[in-house]
């Protein structure tokens, strides 16, 4: 203890013999880190927004079809209306939420264009507990109940097909006996979502959406979230042995290209880590082995007047503990002054276009994550630390004869 307490002072008082080597040195570590703790943060929103949004808009925690409905989505591939075990499960605590749905490819035409769409018929009440879009209705309303037969578009088709709120469109889809069956609906509302959403889903009563295509009490799929994210899987697992006969998939197998754009960030802000450390510990080793290189009589002299090269080995190690130390705080301090700036999330702007092609939102609202942050600063501390390790090694093994004779 006495001896940390005389290399202490002296460890940081020959920090500042060449201010302008350790302000860079303390500058490469704080940039780097800082770089790291932005990415992580921004990553971890774009991954969360893109899990998110592929959840919260249509696909749910996981679905349920009848088999063969996926490779061919069409009215035949329909299943029985909710019963048995099935229905046991879906009911219990394990599920948050479900909704059934009837999900048909139609045609939709207004006064001057025709467009290709997703009939989708819902029942709202459930439906607002799977998905955001009953809440994003931007003009009109949404549907009231499973009976209403106005129909709900997309911002992005309305304005393709030249239509607006009070209008009437037509809705053209093949029924359950193959013949071409059509419907005039009143627009009732139009909701604001990512284009693609837009331009694909329309949305009315599940019994209208049955009538038109003569289904009887049929549905095309059931989603549903679970209570407990961690215990998908094994809801996934208590599905399919309920209902063998039909396809239960999760959201990850359903919308592949999302989860692995949310899994991948997970891999990349570790190569990106270790990216920056290779780059810091370039500089750190560099401006060390210099200073070690003109203290090098300093060293010797120590060591000709009784300092054993273990503690001058130490006192190297502390002068760089301090230093990467104070890279350290004020780069984990100026990335919490960096989140802190967006308190309404980023704004993509023109590049949020192609976040909506993966699934992600074009705002990310960024969090921090203390234990991220902790976690990314004591590697980069420890690392540059073991980076250190060298010239200190290096300043350990200075040999008093040949030191005094550079003098």
């Amino acid at each position: 203890m006495e001896k940390l307490e005389l290399l202490l002072p002296l460890a940081w008082r020959s920090l500042w013999r060449n201010p302008r080597r350790t302000i860079i040195t303390v500058l490469v570590v704080s940039v780097g880190l800082w770089s790291i703790l932005v990415f992580a943060v921004l990553l971890e929103a774009w991954s969360a927004s893109s899990r998110d949004t592929t959840q919260k808009m249509m696909t749910g925690e996981g679905q349920i079809h009848a088999a063969g409905y996926l490779d061919d989505p069409t009215i035949a591939n329909r299943m029985a209306p909710l019963e048995g075990a099935l229905a046991d499960i879906l009911k219990s605590d394990a599920v948050k939420a479900y909704a059934e749905r009837v999900r048909v490819a139609a045609i939709m035409q207004s006064e001057y264009r025709t467009l290709p769409i997703t009939l989708t018929g819902v029942a709202p009440a459930k439906e607002r507990a799977v998905s955001v879009l009953p809440d994003k209705v931007s003009k009109g309303r949404y549907l009231e109940n499973a009976e209403d037969d106005g129909i709900v578009i997309g911002r992005n088709l309305a304005s393709r097909l030249k239509t607006r709120v009070g209008k009437r469109v037509v809705v053209l889809v093949q029924d359950t006996k193959g013949e071409l069956a059509e419907r005039a609906f009143k627009v009732v509302g139009v909701y604001a979502a990512s284009q693609q959403i837009e331009d694909e889903f329309v949305f009315t009563g599940l019994d209208p959406a049955q009538k038109l295509i003569g289904a009887g009490s049929g549905i095309s799929e059931i989603v549903f979230d679970s209570s407990d994210a961690e215990a998908l899987p094994s809801l996934v697992d208590k599905l399919r042995a309920a209902a063998p006969a039909l396809d239960v998939q999760s959201w990850e197998t359903l919308k592949p290209l999302a989860y692995a754009v949310s899994t991948f960030f997970n891999e990349f802000i570790m190569m990106w880590l270790g990216v920056m450390f290779a780059m810091m510990a370039i500089g750190i080793v560099n401006t060390q082995l210099m200073a070690v290189f003109e203290r090098t009589r300093e060293f010797g002299l120590f060591q000709a007047l009784g300092m054993r090269p273990r503690l001058v080995l130490m006192e190297v190690a502390l002068e760089s503990t301090m230093l990467i130390g104070i890279g350290v705080v004020i780069g984990a301090a100026f990335a919490v002054l960096s989140v802190m700036a967006f308190p309404g999330g980023l704004d993509l702007g023109f590049l949020g276009r192609g976040a909506e092609l993966v699934g992600a939102g074009r705002v990310l609202y960024l969090s921090i994550d203390i234990s991220d942050f902790v976690r990314y600063s004591f590697i980069i501390w420890a690392l540059g630390v073991c980076a250190s390790l060298w010239p200190a090694w290096r300043a350990a093994h200075v040999s008093p004869v040949m030191a005094m004779a550079r003098a």
